[in-house]
């Protein structure tokens, strides 16, 4: 099944279009015509059937004909995860991620970030695509990044933890884990955490947890940790 995307769709919607780019992929690429039906999702749980009413390549005219709305994942899952040193690094994690289930992903500026300046367009487009390839209805949301420090003050309800590889005490994270329970999960850079920001991580109630026995990239540890949450949760 083909998913596309229109953010300003909503229950309330008759008729809508897509925009020049979407349009002229519908009409010239996948030589859609009038009477044609696409699905269709607005990034919040709907799955509209839509019809093209005028198969224009510059402005796609399309009307509602059913909606169906997809049931959420019972729990909310956010990672913060430190940029990785190569940008390819990151968008894999963000694909894959997406794919997996994640609620919202926030990159973190860490002491030892080799990367501390992080452009998000790109990073929006890859979450999108991943959204359509799976045929997810749920857009991650991705906020701008932000200093572990100041992160580390946010609100949040629900568990809390930061992995790292310091040798001292911590618990395995599927041992931690409860079942429809907000989650928020620390990942650091290439070097990890500092002593540091693991102190301070805890002095703001976040539980330090283990991904396994091997080291692993940045990247890597965000999808196992993704991985963990959502097996937890079938």
């Amino acid at each position: 099944m083909q998913l596309f995307f229109n953010p300003d769709i909503d229950l309330t919607t008759l008729t809508f279009f897509f925009d020049k780019e979407e349009s002229g992929h519908i009409v010239k690429v996948m030589r859609r015509n009038s009477g044609d039906i696409l699905m269709v999702t607005n990034g919040l749980g709907h799955m509209f059937t839509t019809e093209i009413i005028l198969a224009s390549p510059s402005k796609c005219h399309m009307k509602i004909v059913g909606v169906d709305t997809m049931v959420p994942l019972d729990y909310q899952l956010h990672l913060a995860v430190a940029p990785t040193k190569m940008n390819d690094r990151y968008e894999w994690f963000l694909e894959k991620a997406t794919e997996i289930g994640v609620t919202e992903i926030t990159p973190i500026i860490c002491e030892r970030s080799e990367r501390k300046i992080v452009k998000n367009d790109r990073f929006d487009k890859i979450i999108l695509a991943a959204m359509k390839q799976s045929t997810s209805c749920y857009l991650p949301k991705i906020n701008e990044p932000i200093a572990l420090k100041d992160f580390l003050k946010k609100d949040f309800t629900g568990q809390k933890f930061i992995a790292h590889c310091e040798d001292s005490e911590k618990n395995s994270l599927k041992n931690e884990l409860k079942l429809k329970t907000n989650t928020l999960i620390l990942i650091g850079p290439e070097g990890d955490f500092t002593a540091n920001e693991i102190a301070l991580a805890k002095e703001n109630t976040f539980s330090p947890i283990s991904l396994g026995t091997s080291r692993l990239r940045t990247e890597t540890a965000a999808i196992v940790a993704c991985h963990t949450v959502s097996l937890l949760h079938q």
